[in-house]
């Protein structure tokens, strides 16, 4: 089987099922495992180099509300890989090529690969999505799920420490999807942000009245560096409440990306709201 990953999170998926080397085209954000890196990249942003986190709102912002794309696939990529199977999403506009583009891209090149879109809005649906490329690609992912599943279960306290998790730090955004039961699964209690729902924009008026005891910046798109420099920004700035831990997170590998590692980053949350050990790969303490 001949895979087009459109996703970091489905490249990841694919690896770890065993499947990596029948993943023959990624997109640019495919950075883990290092040999991802080897594939023909099919998708990348359009988005300028250099922008602040502000600029790069302030620019999806207005190519959203324009109906421009923020992705650009490769057709010509995806002609010469010939894929039997496409992975993609419609779940978020920001975060990768969605499901119709990709569609009218094979159809243009009158490729009849299988297209798989995953959506996932909260942990099990990261967990059945993992199963569901798992029946794609021929690699059925039950018991790798379930021990997921299982680690979850294992890491799970019961605690109300109140947690803010920036999702985005200029502007600052309050989570969705999977992060707010991340905190929980963690023993933390999650200020400003829904389940299952989409990220929304805040203020730092709205952060400091939720008086959080702990805050977590996990910037989406970011790695543990990007996301500590970034925070560092706001400490300087004097932007976040005083007299509160602070801590970055690799966003990209353990929090934004609904992938395996999600494992791993309420593995890191439970570490640092209690006083454990915390992989310093995937978590860094600020303040």
């Amino acid at each position: 089987m001949r895979i087009v990953s459109l996703l970091p999170s489905a490249t990841e998926i694919c690896f770890a099922l065993g499947a990596g080397d029948d993943v023959v085209g990624v997109t640019f954000e495919c950075d883990y495992p290092r040999e991802a890196r080897e594939r023909r990249i099919v998708s990348a942003t359009s988005l300028p180099a250099g922008l602040t986190p502000a600029e790069i709102d302030a620019t999806v912002r207005e190519r959203v509300a324009a109906g421009e794309d923020l992705y650009k696939l490769d057709r010509d990529a995806l002609r010469d890989l010939s894929p039997d199977l496409v992975i993609t999403q419609d779940l978020c506009a920001v975060c990768a090529v969605d499901v119709d583009d990709v569609e009218e891209a094979l159809s243009y090149l009158g490729c009849e690969a299988q297209v798989v879109s995953t959506d996932p809005y909260d942990l099990d649906g990261v967990f059945d999505s993992i199963e569901l490329i798992g029946d794609a690609i021929g690699r059925p992912a039950g018991r790798f799920a379930e021990d997921l599943r299982k680690r979850l279960a294992k890491v799970r306290i019961q605690g109300s420490i109140r947690v803010m998790v920036l999702e985005w730090t200029d502007p600052p955004f309050a989570p969705g999807h999977w992060i707010p039961e991340m905190v929980e699964y963690a023993g933390g209690f999650p200020v400003l942000g829904t389940a299952g729902l989409r990220s929304v924009r805040t203020t730092w008026p709205a952060i400091e009245a939720a008086r959080p005891e702990v805050i977590v910046s996990a910037p989406c798109g970011f790695d543990l560096d990007e996301a500590s420099r970034l925070t560092q920004d706001l400490l300087d700035q004097g932007s976040l409440p005083r007299a509160v831990p602070v801590w970055a997170v690799d966003a990209n590998g353990c929090f934004a990306r609904p992938g395996p590692r999600l494992v791993d980053g309420v593995e890191a949350l439970a570490a640092l709201l209690h006083d454990g050990a915390v992989d310093p790969s995937v978590a860094r303490r600020l303040r």
